[in-house]
């Protein structure tokens, strides 16, 4: 296996995680972060207040997002395992 093939596999593998992990890491923080502004304004030190609507939003991207990402990776598991061959040849 070549650097260059490495190195495509990599660049591949990154852009899937990226794709995939995106939205919820997005979703996520923009979520903590709503709810640690409306923490501050009201002074509620509650802890499960952060995290519930945390969950929830995660879980409502993965419903809607759902079908796109596993598109995605699909699209990428298929295209490692046809070029696989070509990886293992010298």
């Amino acid at each position: 296996m070549s650097q260059s093939q490495v190195l495509y596999m990599a660049k591949e593998a990154v852009g899937a995680v990226l794709l995939v992990g995106g939205p919820i890491l997005g979703v996520s923080l923009l979520v903590g972060l709503l709810v640690s502004i409306f923490q501050a304004m009201t002074q509620i030190q509650e802890q499960t207040l952060s995290f519930i609507p945390k969950v929830v939003a995660v879980v409502a991207i993965l419903i809607l997002l759902g079908p796109w990402m596993l598109s995605v990776l699909t699209v990428y598991t298929t295209n490692l395992l046809t070029q696989l061959a070509s990886f293992g040849a010298l």
